[in-house]
């Protein structure tokens, strides 16, 4: 058992010395300078592309007509949310 302590003591000795206590940057006292520039900002272009092909409104967004049953359970559980809440 002492070579195991003898052997924890000299690593941690020795470490002590390899390391040298360097004082922390953020305990420092400096402070930044107050004139920090800032990047510059992108061009911004609000034009629409004109390349693009105009929209549309009865291009669908994927979704499709339920069933008559779905509906009428959909709006059922609804309803159901507004009288009693969640």
């Amino acid at each position: 058992m002492t070579n195991i302590s003898r052997a924890l003591a000299v690593s941690l000795l020795s470490s002590a010395f390899l390391l040298p206590a360097a004082p922390g940057h953020a305990q420092s006292g400096t402070t930044p300078p107050a004139t920090a520039t800032r990047p510059s900002t992108p061009e911004q272009n609000s034009l629409p592309n004109p390349g693009a092909p105009p929209p549309s409104t009865t291009e669908t967004t994927g979704q499709h007509n339920p069933d008559p049953r779905i509906r009428d359970m959909n709006q059922k559980e609804k309803d159901k949310v507004d009288r009693e809440g969640k």
